[in-house]
């Protein structure tokens, strides 16, 4: 009963560890709205991904996946609607750069492992800016760290702001 007790004390301080690292967006994104520019094409915009300052990554992290979404529309509103960015990071600490929407030309460092799943005058080949025409629809990010063979170590919600 003691070993019991023990063990799942431990799974359970490093489960709590796993999920401890912080994910913050980079200026000009604060989280309340979509900055000036950041949307789509469709509505003047030309929009790219937010930085995201990343702190207190699991160890064995070598890529973060990021799955973006519109909260307000229910076929982006999960599993990345609105794209799925891959980054390569290595240590406890990272900057994910701002990438290009409309694009699966990226920088080195960042891929696609999904494009929005959009379609018509809203389809893209990687990453969809918010495009809800300032409707205020919530946007956010899942924000998951992966370990070498692929399996989810931890993730972090984010807002990115209404549009």
């Amino acid at each position: 009963m003691r070993n019991t007790l023990i063990a799942g004390l431990l799974m359970a301080a490093s489960a709590a560890n796993a999920q401890s690292f912080t994910a913050e967006l980079g200026p000009p994104w604060d989280g309340i709205d979509v900055p000036g520019g950041q949307q789509c094409r469709l509505f003047n915009g030309d929009g790219a991904t937010p930085m995201i300052i990343l702190q207190g990554l699991p160890e064995g992290t070598v890529q973060m996946r990021v799955e973006f979404n519109d909260k307000s529309y229910g076929p982006l509103s999960n599993n990345g609607g609105h794209g799925v960015i891959g980054f390569q990071v290595s240590g406890p600490n990272a900057v994910l750069p701002s990438v290009p929407g409309m694009t699966e030309d990226l920088p080195d460092g960042a891929e696609v492992l999904a494009a929005a799943r959009s379609s018509g005058q809203y389809a893209s080949a990687g990453y969809l800016p918010p495009c809800s025409g300032g409707r205020g629809n919530r946007y956010m990010a899942d924000v998951i760290a992966l370990d070498a063979s692929g399996a989810e170590l931890a993730r972090v919600p984010v807002e990115l702001g209404r549009y």
